[in-house]
């Protein structure tokens, strides 16, 4: 089964640096634990376990004499962490990872298919402004 993260969701971080994970994402993961890993543009990448085994096997296919792929390699893996949530969706955002998205209080959780993204929330909209003004160029 084909799982597919979508929506837009602003939480607040927790004293303790808890997190809930939107029920929709939740059902997409279809389990109680998930990989988060650093992404691009300051963000983290969220996967499902069973997706993130066939994402790592893609990374692990990528040349090593490539330095460009070899430092997309080295971020994707140093920072992957898997995390267990309880029933409400509950869960702590590891520091290093809260540290390189700038997540202080206020978190984006945006779907974007076929993985979710954990934002800081000013980061999202200072990302998605500048998205918008690409978007109305083209149009």
């Amino acid at each position: 089964m084909l799982m597919v993260f979508f929506g837009e969701y602003e939480m607040s971080l927790t004293s303790g640096a808890r997190l809930v994970l939107p029920k929709k994402v939740r059902e997409a993961i279809g389990g109680n634990e998930f990989v988060l890993t650093k992404g691009f543009d300051e963000c983290l990448f969220g996967y499902g376990v069973g997706d993130w085994h066939q994402r790592s096997a893609e990374f692990m296919s990528r040349s090593l004499i490539d330095t460009e792929q070899l430092g997309i390699r080295r971020m994707v893996f140093s920072g992957a962490v898997y995390i267990k949530y309880d029933e409400q969706g509950r869960f702590v955002l590891p520091k290093q990872l809260s540290v390189y998205a700038h997540v202080e209080t206020s978190v984006v959780i945006a779907g974007v298919g076929d993985h979710f993204e954990v934002w800081g929330a000013e980061n999202w909209k200072k990302y998605m402004s500048s998205t918008q003004n690409i978007v109305d160029q083209k149009l």
